[in-house]
This record gives structure tokens, C-alpha cells and sequence, in this order.
């Protein structure tokens, strides 16, 4: 980017400058005996031309909209349309998730995010002994076809864009999906949404895994399939990261963990004989932004561009857009504090901004009170009024990629690039992410950085405020959200008077051929909409497959 004589000079006259200036302020102490990003990238006071002689504009950055999309996926970004805010909800029962999407939308949101209680998730129905205590806690419980129509009554399917944060059960709940759409006449190429069906981060960072490695990778990609020829809109998958942050690991491990398993994915479907420009174009992921600015904005850059190389050199897509990494942003509910907790708000600002000029897509900012409890209404509007203040107020959305040439961010972004690839590039020799997953490789990874994050707050190394600095001894005065404990004995009175009132008949039928479909090899996807119509209820569905898969038990790692 610079001539050999123009670097020369500048890199003359840095040394002259740290010598007589910059020396002479050091020597009377700095904050920071070491300075480092929080993924260990040793960090200089400032930056210049010859810490990224090495990068060629046009290859390594380019320009918005086109390969290898450092600077963003689109050409105008959020010139022409601003990052959908994707408040994410769900809680109780379906009415009460009906009536808080309702009251978010009113409030302009323009994307759903549905969470599910953990026994939806684990594919349990709500009276199963082992949900006791779980029932509607952190999200909406989804037992049959008939609680989906009621989550989704009065909101047309073809209007808004939904977001299921769901993986074992993937299948399922999108079969209801499409289920409810045809009830609301809105045929299956009209949706538009995204559900995660990411199985191999569970395996690492969340654990609400149900099936074996291999049969879940086997669902995920019947899911990409089906999709691929029937929802051209829908998102089939997110890869996601997010969870592993959440977990404990790096920036870097989070691009490379993240990028591994999409590569991972990308081969299933091709085993298939699928064409990669047949379902490229519809992968999505998932990454967080944590409180270190300048590092998150980098990594999200890298990770687009790391992509980019990834699916045209080892996959050789064709297509432009098979090359684009589209991305949805939620910031760090494990930077959140129940100490002092309206200083939340500072974090949750700070990292969606780091997001929005990162280039996300969709973006979900949490509440100030989630360390607490699951956010108020009050608290889900702020956070919502967050992200509307930073598009409409801000001048943030004017210009494209506004930090792309930046010394410091540019230098970041080929750090990351280049370490996370080192990961991946490791990953490949062990086998691919399932090995290193069965391993228990990526596992440690994980807990060992969070080990040593945890170790560098206790000895004060790391500052959080109101943890182990500027602390107070002043009660928390924050009203949390209140759950009704009533609500559980209600959604298990509703699913006993389903199975009442359903066709059993119509149901065993069905689930006789869900196990047929399951032991042969073929879609399920078909055959799994036919069954959630009957109203058979998540645990039925997923205990056939259990019978055909098996259960997983995940190795101890200490």
C-alpha cells in the first residue's frame, strides 16, 4: 500500500520517535505493565503504514458487497437498509410469548427470535418428570403443533422474519413452522427466517444435544436439503459461535470453532451430491461482540473474509454470494453483572455498536437486568431503543465500513485472520471438528481460556466494574421479571387435554412412518411435517428418533 522509500522513512522515523518522545513518558510508568487484546495479540501504543505493508487493498480488503467482503456483504450496507433488530423472546406459554412478540413489534422491532424453555429444546414434553422446575423458564414451551399457532396467532408468517434458536429438535419445530404458515396460507417459498441447527457447538458449549454426532449431522443436513429446493428465503442454518464465547473462548477460537463447523456442514450436504451455489447462499452465523471494541469490529471482519477464501479455494463456489458470510450479532450476556446491574447499559451499548460497524445483519442487544433474571418488558424496550438510537441518531449508518483502513483495526483483522486459520488448518489435520470435538480438543480450548479469563479478574489483572473494581455496597433496587408459578400446572393441563382431543389413530399412523423415514436414510423433513400436523407432541416425535439414533453422553472433561 506504500513504496519501499516511503516506509523506509516511516519506519525511521517511528524509532525516532519512540526514542526522544515516546521513551521518555514510559519511564514514568504506564497503566499496564502488558498490553494485549483479550486473545493475546500483543498490542503497540499506535499503529501505521508499515504494520500492514503486507496487505494488498484489493485482495485482503477490497471493497463493500464484493469478495472477499471485509468491508461488509452488501455495496451501501446500511445506506440502504438498516441491520434487522431481533430483540429475542419467548417465555411461559405460547400466549404470553404471543403477546410480548406482539408488543415488540409495536414497538418496531422487525424480526422475531424465539427462545424455547430447555424442555422444548431437549425434546421432553412439559409433564415428563426430568422438566419439573424447567417448564416456561427460559422460553416459550412448544408441545405440539397447536402451541406454535398459538405463538404465531395474529402474526402473518409472510410479513415478518423469524429467528428459532433450536438444534436437536430443528426438524420438528420447523416442520410446525411450515405447518402453521400453510394453516395461515402462506406457502413454504415465502417464509423468511433462520433457525440455528447448529448440533456441533451443543456438543462443546451449550449441551442440549439429543442425538449421536453422526444422526444429528445426518438431521442438519436433511434440513439444508429440504430447504435448498422448498424455503429459497429461509436461512437453514446460523453457525454460531456465540455459545462458545459464552463458554469461555477467544475471539480467535470463536472465528476458527465457528468456521470449522461450517466447513463440517458445507461437507455433509456436498456428500449429498448437492451443488455448493444450491445452499451456500443460505448459510447464516451467529457471533457475539464482547466489551474489547476495537478486536470485536476486527473480528467480524476477518471472520468474512476468512469465509470468503474458505468456500472459493477449498470449495470452489462460483457464485459471489456463496461467498458471503451474513452474519447476526447478539452482544455478551456473560459480560453482563448482577452487581450494579444498570451499568449494563453502558456494555450493551458499547458492544452493539462494535457490531454495527463490524457489518452484522441482524443484531440482538440484551436486557441490563439478564444477569437477574430473563429482561421486563421495560428493560427489553431500552435495549431495543439502543440499537434505534445508533441507527437514527448516531450518523454510524451513513457511511460504509467507516473504520476499514485503520492502522490498528486493519492489523487487527490480518492478526485474527491469520491465527484463526492456524486453528482451522490444525482442526483439518486431526480429521475435522467432529474428531477434534470426540477428542475433547475444542472442549479444552475452551476451558482453559475461560480458566485463565476467570483467574485474571480474581487477581485484578482484568477490571469489572462493580466485581473487582469501583464496587459498592448498596443493595440492587432493580425490579426483575416475575414468573407466574402457576404457569406450569397450566401448560401441563393444556397437554393433557391435547392428547384428548387429537386423532391417535392419525398419530401412531404417522409416527410409524417417522420411524421408516428415520431407519432408511431418506429426507425427513416430508415426513416430519406430515406427523407435527397430527398435533403429535415433540417428545413422541423425538423418542422415535431416539429409538433409531440413540442418545448421546458427552466425555468428562476436567
Amino acid at each position: 500500500m506504500f513504496a519501499d522509500k516511503e516506509l523506509e522513512k516511516i519506519e525511521n522515523k517511528r524509532k525516532e520517535w519512540e526514542e526522544q518522545i515516546l521513551n521518555k513518558f514510559t519511564e514514568r510508568g504506564e497503566r499496564k505493565d502488558n498490553y494485549e487484546s483479550p486473545s493475546g495479540i500483543p498490542l503497540k501504543p499506535v499503529y501505521g503504514p508499515e504494520d500492514i505493508q503486507n496487505i494488498d487493498y484489493l485482495e485482503d480488503i477490497g471493497f463493500p458487497g464484493t469478495p472477499p467482503f471485509t468491508r461488509g456483504v452488501y455495496p451501501n450496507m446500511y445506506r440502504g437498509r438498516i441491520w434487522t433488530m431481533r430483540q429475542y423472546g419467548g417465555f411461559a406459554d405460547a400466549t404470553k410469548t404471543n403477546e410480548r412478540f406482539k408488543y415488540l413489534i409495536s414497538q418496531g422491532q422487525k424480526g422475531l427470535s424465539i427462545a424455547f424453555d430447555l424442555p422444548t429444546q431437549m425434546g421432553y414434553n412439559s409433564n415428563h418428570n426430568i422438566c419439573l422446575g424447567e417448564v416456561g423458564r427460559v422460553g416459550v414451551t412448544v408441545n405440539s403443533l397447536r402451541d406454535f399457532e398459538q405463538v404465531f396467532e395474529g402474526i402473518p408468517l409472510d410479513k415478518v422474519s423469524t429467528s428459532m434458536t433450536i438444534n436437536a429438535p430443528t426438524s420438528v419445530l420447523l416442520a410446525m413452522y411450515i405447518a402453521v404458515g400453510e394453516k395461515q396460507g402462506v406457502n413454504p417459498e415465502q417464509l423468511t427466517g433462520t433457525v440455528q441447527n447448529d448440533i456441533l457447538k451443543e456438543y462443546v458449549a451449550r449441551g442440549t444435544y439429543i442425538f449421536p454426532p453422526k444422526p444429528s449431522l445426518r438431521l442438519v443436513a436433511d434440513v439444508i436439503e429440504y430447504c435448498s429446493k422448498n424455503l429459497p428465503r429461509f436461512n437453514t442454518i446460523s453457525i454460531s459461535g456465540y455459545h462458545m464465547r459464552e463458554a469461555g473462548c477467544n475471539a480467535i477460537h470463536e472465528i476458527a470453532f465457528t468456521l470449522a463447523d461450517g466447513i463440517a456442514y458445507v461437507e455433509e450436504v456436498l456428500n449429498r451430491g448437492v451443488d455448493i451455489d444450491d445452499f451456500a447462499t443460505r448459510l447464516s452465523f451467529f457471533f457475539t461482540t464482547h466489551n474489547n471494541f476495537f478486536e470485536e469490529i476486527a473480528k467480524l471482519r476477518a471472520a468474512r473474509k476468512l469465509w470468503a477464501k474458505i468456500m472459493k479455494e477449498r470449495f470452489h463456489a462460483k457464485n459471489p454470494n456463496s461467498l458471503r458470510l451474513r452474519l447476526h450479532t447478539q452482544t455478551a450476556g456473560v459480560t453482563l453483572t448482577a452487581q450494579q446491574p444498570n451499568v449494563n447499559v453502558v456494555r450493551v451499548a458499547l458492544q452493539a455498536l462494535a457490531a454495527i460497524l463490524g457489518g452484522t445483519q441482524s443484531l440482538h442487544t440484551c436486557g441490563a437486568d439478564e444477569a437477574l433474571a430473563i429482561p421486563t418488558e421495560e428493560s427489553v424496550r431500552l435495549s431495543l431503543r439502543t440499537q434505534q438510537v445508533i441507527a437514527y441518531e448516531s450518523g454510524i449508518t451513513d457511511v460504509v465500513d467507516p473504520l476499514g483502513g485503520s492502522y490498528y483495526i486493519e492489523y487487527l483483522t490480518s492478526q485474527l485472520e491469520e491465527k484463526a486459520l492456524e486453528y482451522i488448518e490444525k482442526i483439518d489435520k486431526m480429521g475435522g471438528i467432529t474428531k477434534a470435538i470426540e477428542t475433547a480438543f475444542i472442549q479444552r480450548e475452551i476451558q482453559n481460556n475461560a480458566y485463565n479469563d476467570q483467574l485474571k479478574i480474581e487477581n485484578g489483572v482484568n477490571s469489572v466494574i462493580g466485581v473487582n473494581k469501583y464496587c459498592i455496597d448498596e443493595e440492587c433496587k432493580v425490579d426483575t421479571f416475575k414468573h407466574d408459578i402457576d404457569e406450569e400446572e397450566r401448560i401441563i393441563k393444556s397437554l393433557i387435554t391435547l392428547k384428548t382431543e387429537r386423532n391417535e389413530e392419525s398419530v401412531q399412523t404417522k409416527l410409524v412412518k417417522l420411524k421408516q423415514v428415520a431407519l432408511s436414510g431418506d429426507n425427513i423433513m416430508p415426513v416430519m411435517i406430515e406427523t407435527v400436523k397430527t398435533n403429535a407432541t415433540i417428545q413422541e416425535i423425538c423418542d422415535v428418533l431416539r429409538e433409531v439414533f440413540g442418545d448421546y453422553e458427552s466425555p468428562q472433561v476436567f
